[in-house]
């Protein structure tokens, strides 16, 4: 019996299955490509970066205090300072780019802020604080914040702060109360980040942000001086001690500290230091237990290091008194040749710098104010 012969377009396509068959077989798999190496030059970091690491477990107050018996007494802000002076390390929130410090920063603006002082941040990033170059000297520029102590305000301020970062790179805070007797622990916090992360900026100028800032005059001031060498000039104040007064802003009880004389400082509305001195203090800084005053603190860090300030009349953290009753000490005849004056507003401040910028201030005699 024959079998029927199979249809043409049958044979066909069954060749075809065999043929694909027997390729496949002989063909093996393509492997993956090799990731392509990009032409272009990577970017090096400016600094070595840390390794990863938690962040600092909450700091426990130190309970052992309170049982002493004037502790109940005090006021609230000097009984959290007693219970967490012992406390240093804090996350850090936000710091500027490696690129700020990646070239020779020959002044750097250290400028102490608290997170609702947007206002007066703006201006200083318009006038003085402007980062830029004078007579070949690069300026940078750096805000220093804490926290906000309510928890519903630190959100809305974290995020402005985090606008302001992203915008002009010029924020540095930390996780912990911004509050009056925690600008020592700013102070510390900074020294520690300027060591590790701008240790080659010659001469730092720390102020508050609320000083007005002759910066073209710091620059004439500071480019004769070696930076390897100590400097940290201002407002000297000498021969007083702590206030005993429970009502003042100032006031330091004996549980805080039994010594009746504070060391030469210089007033904290604003004082240049160079990059040996800088170095000084933040050493002396991780030894010293934190004292809430953070100008007298420094003096303390000072004594430690076997250093002194200095005084420079061109530094007026009290304000400047005309020499007559008939003349304005808004006058920037009184300013053209200082360093630094203490209690401006914002708005004065942007007045100031931009009658001082104007090509010529017919001034004479009566700009000498000293």
């Amino acid at each position: 019996m024959r079998l029927p012969r199979p249809r043409p377009e049958v044979s066909l396509l069954l060749a075809m299955v065999v043929f694909a068959l027997l390729l496949l077989s002989r063909v093996s798999p393509p492997a993956c490509p090799a990731p392509e190496r990009s032409s272009e030059p990577q970017e090096v970091p400016t600094w070595p970066p840390d390794p990863p690491r938690a962040d600092p477990a909450p700091c426990q107050a130190n309970l052992s205090v309170a049982s002493h018996p004037d502790f109940a007494a005090l006021p609230t802000h000097v009984r959290d300072f007693l219970l967490y002076r012992h406390c240093r390390d804090f996350p850090l929130l936000r710091e500027p780019r490696a690129t700020k410090c990646a070239q020779p920063v020959f002044l750097l603006l250290a400028i102490k802020s608290s997170p609702a002082n947007y206002g007066r941040r703006q201006v200083l990033r318009n006038t003085w604080a402007r980062e830029r170059q004078v007579r070949g000297a690069p300026l940078r520029r750096l805000f220093l914040v804490g926290s906000d102590r309510d928890p519903l305000q630190a959100r809305k301020l974290n995020r402005l702060l985090e606008l302001e970062a992203r915008a002009h790179g010029d924020i540095l805070q930390w996780d912990f109360h911004d509050s009056f007797f925690n600008l020592t622990l700013k102070q510390v916090l900074f020294l520690e980040w300027q060591r590790t992360r701008c240790p080659n900026a010659s001469f730092v100028l720390n102020g508050d942000d609320d000083v007005f800032a002759h910066t073209d005059n710091m620059v004439t001031y500071l480019q004769d001086r070696d930076p390897d060498r100590h400097l940290f000039v201002g407002h000297l104040i000498q021969n007083v001690g702590p206030i005993r007064v429970p009502w003042s802003k100032y006031f330091v009880p004996t549980l805080v500290s039994a010594d009746e004389h504070y060391p030469p400082y210089c007033g904290g509305g604003g004082f240049l230091l160079s990059r040996f001195t800088a170095a000084a203090l933040s050493h002396a800084a991780r030894v010293l237990p934190v004292f809430p005053i953070d100008d007298v603190f420094l003096g303390m860090c000072l004594r430690q290091q076997g250093l002194a300030p200095a005084s420079h009349n061109g530094v007026r953290t009290a304000g400047v008194q005309a020499p007559s009753p008939r003349l304005s000490s808004f006058d920037p005849c009184f300013y053209q040749s200082l360093l630094l004056v203490h209690r401006f507003l914002p708005y004065e401040t942007l007045l100031m710098w931009d009658a001082l910028s104007q090509p010529q201030v017919a001034c004479g005699k009566k700009g000498r104010v000293y």
